[in-house]
């Protein structure tokens, strides 16, 4: 089992979840996070963390984002490895809680 960042990541891209991961399976890229299934070791540290309530267990997501399993897992293979918290985007707040944001992931 493996813990996934959904779409609500996307253009929020906070990332608490990081500061708190121990094995640095967090990748970054221009405006999301994924995490790496092969690196995550179910910890549960992260899910919490998140203020965008954008991180989730495999077992738990949602059937309108079993998408992001596939593209945390893809996009971890090319995106580099994130281990420090960084400043959200201006307008995080914004767009969290926005609906329908999968075509905003700029990959």
């Amino acid at each position: 089992m493996t813990y996934v960042v959904m779409e609500n990541c996307i253009r929020c891209k906070y990332t608490d979840c990081v500061d708190v991961c121990p094995v640095d399976c967090f990748h970054e890229g221009p405006n999301f996070l994924v995490i790496d299934p092969d690196e995550c070791i179910d910890c549960t540290l992260c899910e919490p963390e998140c203020p965008a309530e954008a991180i989730v267990s495999e077992d738990d997501l949602p059937p309108d984002q079993e998408k992001f399993l596939q593209l945390n897992e893809e996009l971890s293979q090319i995106w580099p490895v994130i281990t420090q918290r960084k400043d959200p985007p201006p307008d995080a707040e914004e767009w969290d809680g926005v609906e329908n944001k999968l075509q905003y992931l700029e990959k």
